[in-house]
């Protein structure tokens, strides 16, 4: 068994097995699925807990989306630069630091009054 592992591994092998898989289980859970259901249903309506709700498409600008895409990108990447700066180098804990202090003043910027 242990000298087919490596075999299992590679991406073409192990994708066809997960594909298998997937297989099988969706043959496994297609009784369980609805059938024969209207369309008109309520199937196409966006769920809102029972409640009625108009249908309405929200289109957010650019200047709506900005601030938080800027704020996502600049978190995760302070943690990806504070967490993997290897510790014991003096110069790249303090790049890091620096990292941090120049992304905290554009976090501020963002979110001025």
């Amino acid at each position: 068994m242990n000298d087919y592992l490596p075999l299992l591994l590679l991406p073409p092998i192990a994708f066809v097995v997960v594909l298998g898989l997937i297989l099988v289980f969706c043959g496994l859970v297609r009784p369980l699925a609805a059938r024969n259901a209207k369309p008109g249903a309520g199937r196409d309506k966006p769920y809102a807990c029972g409640e009625d709700v108009k249908v309405h498409a929200a289109q957010p600008e650019y200047k709506q989306f900005f601030p938080f895409a800027y704020f996502f990108t600049i978190m995760h990447v302070i943690a990806l630069i504070v967490a993997t700066a290897p510790s014991g180098n003096l110069q790249i804990a303090a790049l890091a630091v620096l990292y941090l202090l120049a992304a905290v003043m554009g976090l501020f910027i963002l979110f001025r009054s």
